[in-house]
């Protein structure tokens, strides 16, 4: 692995037919990472296989993701923590094990209120 990648590329991660994550220990990694967070957050892309993404999200307090879409399904699945999401109009409090289900092209920004992590899934083309 190149002394310039956090981590091993894509194509190593991805590889095989099946994986086993333990979010815990993914999450614990990913927050030891030596690289400053962004805006208050770090991501680790767990996998990426056709129209379907899974990504790891961790939030120190006040973390946020600006307003945006995407053109699929979105899951949101809190895993700790308090989040606020602003989508539709409406600003969801969500904590540990709640889950926010955004239909394709809907807007939304996420904020954290509290150290927290969450599961994001995309299923494009749904």
């Amino acid at each position: 692995m190149s002394d310039e990648r956090l981590r091993p590329p894509p194509i190593e991660r991805f590889a095989g037919d099946s994986h086993l994550f333990s979010l815990f220990d993914a999450l614990r990694d990913l927050r030891a990472e030596d690289h400053p967070a962004r805006q208050g957050h770090r991501q680790i892309t767990l996998l990426h296989r056709g129209p379907v993404t899974q990504v790891l999200f961790s939030f120190e307090a006040g973390g946020q993701l600006d307003r945006h879409s995407t053109p699929g399904l979105v899951t949101i699945h809190v895993l700790e923590g308090r989040l606020n999401v602003g989508a539709d109009g409406s600003d969801h409090e969500l904590g540990a094990g709640d889950v926010l289900i955004l239909d394709a092209d809907v807007p939304h920004d996420v904020r954290a209120s509290e150290q927290s992590a969450m599961l994001l899934t995309v299923a494009l083309g749904s």
